[in-house]
């Protein structure tokens, strides 16, 4: 056990988030949902495992919010209507007995959809078709279409339905809080990064700019649900179809977009690399964590990225993270927080979880019916 550990296993209270310790379930997806978007059992046995595991937060997979563009993939949990929402009660009440916070993930896929049952095409803020091939893991096959430039209504909409989704989150499905996906290439992150927004108008320019679509939904999501519950997003560089993408700003970028989202209301800020602790950008010491803290010192900041050692914990808690979130981690141990408590060994993590689709088996649940 490392001189960290105990302080990833004590409680952490701040920014309206009171959890029993600092190690949390980061959002993954495995749609084993029903087609309609409705959740299912296969996955409450899921995410119980981690609750029942000690983890102190459990952010869910990315949920679409409307019935619209949003949904990314088939199988995808919605909170798009009331009969959805109320899907994840029971859910969400059992997940809080165990002593665990449960936040809602909300996303809009975007330009990165690949399995919409409500719409035929996608939209972006600007028509640039996205790098790579959609992942077959997920039902996907081939390259990304090219997206439609959304519209004001269109984008009118999405908003909306995060708003929407935010109050079914809270006020119906029962959850702790809600983190709105603004990472890894899905819409929010498409207007935030600059070779996929080429926009002129008040949406597109510098980085400033750029935040300002993410920032306003912040606002309206907490002004929306009042003070139920705390309301944060996650941030990234990096795309689930682009892992090596840095923000061309540097720290300037970095600075700009941190900083807004704090102004914002963020109650936290979910800072999502490959590798966590390593520099954010060439010729730099300063991690993402670092700059994060910097520029938005007083928001609960999430760490997440690799993270899965009682060593790499230490090197983003000592980098001024609040919380550590893991998510390869987890699947490998659900009862990771009493692996470290008991100073064993986590297990590593079997890719073939993931294989030859990344939803949720039967038998990977089995493995861990004694948690």
């Amino acid at each position: 056990m490392t001189d960290t550990t105990p302080l990833i296993l004590s409680p952490y209270n701040g920014n309206s988030i009171a959890v029993r310790n600092r190690i949390a379930v980061s959002p993954m997806t495995r749609i084993t949902a029903t087609e309609n978007g409705h959740p299912t059992q296969t996955m409450f046995d899921y995410y119980m495992r981690f609750a029942k595991g000690g983890f102190g937060l459990v952010t869910t997979e990315g949920i679409y919010t409307d019935k619209a563009f949003s949904q990314g993939y088939r199988f995808q949990p919605g909170l798009s209507d009331d009969d959805q929402a109320r899907g994840w009660t029971d859910f969400t009440q059992a997940m809080q007995d165990e002593g665990a916070l449960v936040f809602a993930q909300l996303m809009h896929a975007g330009a990165l959809s690949q399995g919409n049952v409500y719409r035929t095409h996608t939209v972006a803020p600007s028509a640039v078709r996205p790098k790579g091939k959609q992942m077959e893991f997920y039902f996907g096959n081939g390259p990304y279409p090219e997206p439609k430039e959304i519209t004001d209504a269109e984008l009118e909409e999405a908003v909306q339905g995060f708003l929407s989704a935010a109050q079914r989150a809270i006020h119906i499905a029962g959850f702790n809080g809600v983190e709105i996906h603004g990472a890894n290439g899905y819409l929010l992150d498409q207007f935030l990064t600059a070779h996929t927004n080429l926009r002129t108008d008040r949406w597109g320019g510098d980085a400033l700019k750029r935040v300002q679509l993410l920032a306003d939904i912040v606002k309206l999501v907490k002004h929306s649900i009042g003070n139920a519950a705390p309301v944060g997003i996650r941030i990234s560089q990096g795309k689930v179809n682009d892992f090596t993408s840095k923000w061309l700003g540097g720290e300037a970028d970095a600075e700009a977009i941190f900083g807004t989202l704090a102004d914002a209301g963020a109650n936290f800020i979910h800072v999502t690399e490959y590798e966590a602790w390593q520099p954010a950008f060439e010729g730099s010491k300063d991690s993402l964590v670092t700059l994060a803290r910097r520029y938005a010192p007083n928001v609960t900041l999430i760490a997440n990225g690799g993270l899965h050692t009682a060593d790499r914990m230490k090197a983003v808690v000592d980098a001024g993270a609040d919380v550590v979130a893991v998510g390869r981690g987890a699947l490998a141990n659900p009862d990771l927080p009493k692996v470290l408590a008991h100073n064993r060994e986590p297990k590593s993590f079997d890719h073939s979880i993931l294989q030859p689709i990344a939803n949720i088996k039967e038998a990977e649940i089995a493995m861990q019916s004694d948690l």
